[in-house]
């Protein structure tokens, strides 16, 4: 890969970049990369330098650059260029550089790695130019004020943040919401396999349209978009929401994305394509599956999962991770009784989950086994029995609901004497086999 890095002779942090990477490079310590390097230095500002990349025979440009704000704190950042509305500060109006979407993410994680003390790293929203550029490329900088821009240690930190930056398996994504510094986009980047491109602050959301939306997926190689939910109104988040259907771009909550797994892109649109014939606006979440195979359902008694959900959702999910499948939910996380697997694993996948939901229920609940049958014995708390014992409500339900006596009219009474019992019986094919 041809690398191009750019920096602008007025830009003290860019200087400061450039000759950590010149000397890093000096070493020797890189001569295995399958990559080369060349340095264009430019007169003019960086945002002002379009069509620079004209100049440099490269796969992918870095500019190598300071980061301003009007409250400065110690920050590295990457970014890439563009304007959605006006070109307050170079570029043109709504107009988006193509983005590489992957090398940005792995640099910031790089970032994360080598930041000096004080430091934070992010994402910057997309604002500034240059935006005529034909490359894809990105801004790595250093912030905010004169003493970061000088700062050795900052910028051997992004010197050895761009060399050593090496993407693994990403997904490209664009981002919609947020402060200047993307928050939870960068969050997402640094735990997951979402890589950011183009990412509008929510100050831009109003003016979207489907042409600027479609070219932040083009520009970015997006497969998918995230929306960060509470940095937008509901007005906002819905007219995006129907913008984003419009156009089929995929829509990935934070949750689905910590959970993509390791399945290639590919895989993970079909079981999502798999997901959506059995609800609509299914959520998928991957656990142990990975590779490629014949993906199928697979399906457990829907009481079963629902008594288990009560009885213990937290040790249901943590049990999950350990199996090659996809669990789904609906919008408000409520776990649906279909899995998604390899045909392979399929047979193993039915014993194994009714295993797991019996062991948990029986760890919880009064049970007991007829056959191929569980039955599930719940005692509760009746609030119509304790009023006709003339208990009052409020404290003294508390404490027989948690299982404590307490006085009402001169008489003491028992949990037992204002409790309601109920069967449920499951029938679960080879239940004698689960221990």
């Amino acid at each position: 890969m041809k690398v191009a890095l750019i920096n602008s002779r007025q830009d003290k942090a860019g200087v400061n970049i450039r000759h950590h990477i010149e000397e890093l490079l000096d070493t020797g310590r890189w001569q295995e990369q399958e990559r080369s390097y060349t340095f264009i230095e430019v007169e003019e500002r960086l945002i002002h330098a379009e069509h620079v990349d004209d100049r440099a025979d490269a796969d992918l440009v870095i500019f190598l650059s300071r980061h301003s704000s009007v409250r400065p704190v110690p920050v590295l950042t990457v970014h890439v260029t563009g304007n959605f509305r006006t070109a307050e500060v170079g570029g043109t109006p709504r107009t988006l550089a193509p983005a590489a979407t992957e090398m940005m993410q792995a640099t910031l994680r790089m970032l994360s790695r080598h930041c000096p003390e004080g430091y934070r790293v992010s994402y910057e929203v997309t604002h500034h130019g240059p935006t005529e550029l034909s490359h894809p490329s990105f801004f790595v900088e250093i912030g905010s004020t004169e003493k970061e821009w000088t700062d050795q240690a900052a910028g051997r930190a992004v010197a050895e943040s761009v060399l050593s930056a090496s993407p693994v398996n990403p997904v490209p994504l664009i981002g919609f919401g947020g402060t200047h510094y993307a928050a939870r986009q960068t969050e997402i980047s640094l735990r997951s396999r979402g890589a950011f491109g183009h990412i509008a602050h929510t100050r831009e959301i109003a003016t979207l349209d489907e042409e600027l939306v479609r070219a932040m997926v083009e520009k970015s190689g997006a497969v998918a978009a995230y929306i960060d939910r509470k940095a937008l109104d509901r007005v906002e988040l819905g007219n995006l929401a129907a913008l984003l259907k419009r156009l089929a771009v995929l829509r990935l909550s934070e949750s689905e994305i910590m959970a993509l797994g390791h399945l290639s892109w590919d895989t993970y649109r079909n079981v999502r394509g798999m997901a959506e014939q059995i609800s609509p606006d299914t959520r998928c979440y991957i656990h142990d599956l990975q590779g490629e195979g014949t993906l199928v359902t697979v399906r457990i008694d829907p009481v079963l999962l629902g008594e288990t959900v009560k009885s213990g959702e937290p040790d249901l999910i943590q049990h999950l991770d350990k199996l090659p499948l996809v669990h789904l939910s609906t919008q408000e996380n409520r776990l649906l009784p279909d899995f998604i697997t390899y045909e392979r694993h399929s047979s193993r996948i039915i014993n194994d989950l009714n295993t797991l939901c019996v062991k948990i229920i029986r760890n919880k609940e009064i049970t007991a086994t007829e056959k191929d049958t569980l039955i599930i014995h719940k005692v509760r708390f009746d609030p119509h029995k304790a009023r006709e014992l003339g208990v009052p409500p409020g404290p003294s339900y508390k404490h027989l609901a948690e299982g404590q006596a307490v006085r009402a009219n001169d008489r003491v009474i028992t949990p037992d004497m204002v409790s309601s019992c109920s069967e449920i019986k499951i029938h679960i094919p080879g239940l004698e086999k689960y221990s």
